[in-house]
């Protein structure tokens, strides 16, 4: 136990963050809410990182649909589907409605269609999956893992410090996928877009956690520059997922990054 603390406090300050600070406003705003969590906001260049909670902003939780960022990239680099493509509905109805018909790649992303990334996940293998985790330095896999629920059960398990700096890879195109890839990837997730900024993010559900977490990951694009953040919180009901919007939100407006 001692040497993961340390293993964890070394990760904390080794990383190419350059403030740790606990900062006050973010501990308030999860404190209002009653919510156990962490948020990092990043800048895509210089300038201050705002993180509440150190500790665990670099301990890895299941990636759950976060995972689809990455996984959208992979099936479009493997020539799995188009984004002219339909994945046909299997007519099982699942728990969500949006997924019980048939779905392009993009509203399949959009509504973490996970029937669809599971078919999808089977042409990929899990060969060509370790093959870009690695290359991606996605966090950490688990072996032997499951090719359809690896990214649901537990198996691949990621930070929000790691959430982070894998956006920004992603952000400046330095990892190796086409730019018809990355331009498919930037508009599937496109959540709001005014005349002041664009937010581009992903949600995420554990439910396999204990106890549950919930993520919400992403960038923003100001005039004033590009910021990234990675939030997670343990969200034990249904009824508690809004919050990892609104703590974000609400913690992107203390900073003046949006009104």
């Amino acid at each position: 136990m001692i040497m993961r603390i340390l293993s964890l406090l070394c990760f904390v300050f080794l990383a190419p963050f350059q403030v740790r600070a606990e900062d006050v406003e973010f501990a308030k705003l999860f404190s209002n809410m009653e919510v156990t969590g962490t948020i990092v906001i990043s800048p895509l260049n210089e300038g201050k990182t705002f993180i509440h909670d150190d500790l665990r902003a670099s301990r890895r939780f299941s990636a759950a649909s976060t995972f689809k960022i990455l996984n959208a990239l992979v099936s479009l680099e493997e020539n799995v589907i188009s984004v002219n493509d339909t994945l046909k509905w299997d007519g099982i109805s699942r728990e969500i409605p949006e997924w019980n018909r048939d779905q392009s790649l993009e509203s399949a992303f959009r509504s973490s269609c996970v029937w669809c990334f599971q078919e999808l996940a089977r042409t990929v293998g899990a060969a060509k999956y370790k093959h870009h985790l690695a290359a991606s330095a996605y966090g950490e896999l688990h072996e032997p893992f499951n090719e359809t629920t690896f990214w649901l059960d537990g198996s691949l398990k990621i930070s929000a410090v790691e959430q982070v700096e894998f956006l920004k890879k992603v952000y400046r195109r330095s990892l190796p996928f086409k730019d018809s890839s990355y331009n498919s990837l930037r508009q599937f997730m496109l959540v709001e877009q005014n005349s002041e900024y664009a937010l581009r993010a992903k949600t995420g559900w554990a439910t396999k956690a204990n106890p549950p977490i919930g993520w919400y990951v992403g960038y923003v694009e100001t005039r004033k520059g590009t910021w990234f953040f990675a939030t997670n919180m343990d969200t034990p009901y249904q009824s508690t997922l809004p919050l990892r919007q609104k703590i974000t939100r609400e913690a992107l407006r203390a900073k003046g990054i949006i009104e």
